[in-house]
């Protein structure tokens, strides 16, 4: 895959290019194997309990196909409003709801990182943000549909992109509300002696 090292120091069990973008922004090498899991919540399941095992669950699925012994690293991001997740638009319609009921609010986002050692020794952490939006009116929610960036993205929005000027405050991570928080992952890959 693009950008990856030839020697590697973790696999990346993530096909996000957000999260490749953030590794190598700290220095850290690696390769990329996408887990294959359901990301579905189980019943009474809380948001922050839902996110860090989806970030446990992406990483040991990776390790135990792996034949190597290189740290895993999975991560799951989830926007939270009202108490509930708001995931993936499957669809422009709704991605258009999501925006909507974003607009002029404060939601959380919690970003859970899982570093999987081996079956028995997984270091994991989770990072909360709190996101206001301003007002998004329906024509910018329309144009900004159309850019296509925020259909691959938890809440229907990448911070990174045209949305952030339509953020009027964040409260925690950037990188956290970008998909995979630095400050927790790399005492995380300190804790798996990657990073010294």
């Amino acid at each position: 895959m693009m950008g990856e090292s030839p020697n590697p120091q973790i696999v990346l069990a993530s096909a996000s290019p957000r999260r490749r973008e953030l590794l190598r922004q700290i220095g850290v090498t690696f390769r990329v194997d996408v887990p294959d899991i359901i990301e579905a919540s189980l019943p009474d399941e809380l948001p922050r309990d839902f996110v860090l095992r989806m970030a446990r669950e992406k990483a040991l699925e990776v390790l135990r196909r792996q034949t190597g012994h290189l740290p895993v690293l999975g991560a799951d991001t989830a926007v939270i409003l009202d108490g509930r997740i708001l995931g993936k638009p499957a669809n422009r319609g709704e991605a258009t709801q999501m925006l909507n009921r974003l607009s002029g609010k404060t939601h959380e986002v919690f970003s859970a990182v899982a570093v999987a050692v081996s079956e028995s020794q997984v270091h994991e952490a989770l990072n909360v943000s709190r996101v206001t939006f301003s007002e998004l009116e329906p024509g910018w929610i329309e144009t900004y549909i159309n850019t296509g960036d925020p259909m691959d993205k938890a809440g229907a929005y990448g911070v990174q992109g045209k949305a952030a000027e339509k953020i009027a405050r964040i409260e925690g991570s950037f990188y956290g509300v970008m998909g995979l928080p630095l400050y927790e992952t790399a005492q995380l890959l300190q804790r798996a002696q990657v990073l010294f």
